[in-house]
């Protein structure tokens, strides 16, 4: 199950990537927009599916980040 979720994650991250080198191309506005909106869906699809898998959050606390 693990595997599986961490190919979904990969496939997430691979979507994210190749969609931000087509925004690096010439398009149309229409062309951009739809493409803004899917980097958009795959980054919620990818944080959901994260926090499903890693749960625990290891974050800084507030003054650390403000800080850094």
């Amino acid at each position: 199950m693990l595997d599986e979720n961490l190919a979904r994650i990969r496939v997430h991250r691979d979507n994210i990537r190749r969609y931000r080198n087509l925004l690096e191309t010439q398009l149309s506005e229409l062309e951009r927009q739809f493409i803004e909106r899917r980097i958009s869906e795959e980054k919620s699809a990818l944080e959901a599916l994260t926090s499903e898998v890693f749960p625990i959050a290891l974050t800084l606390p507030l003054s650390r980040r403000i800080a850094a």
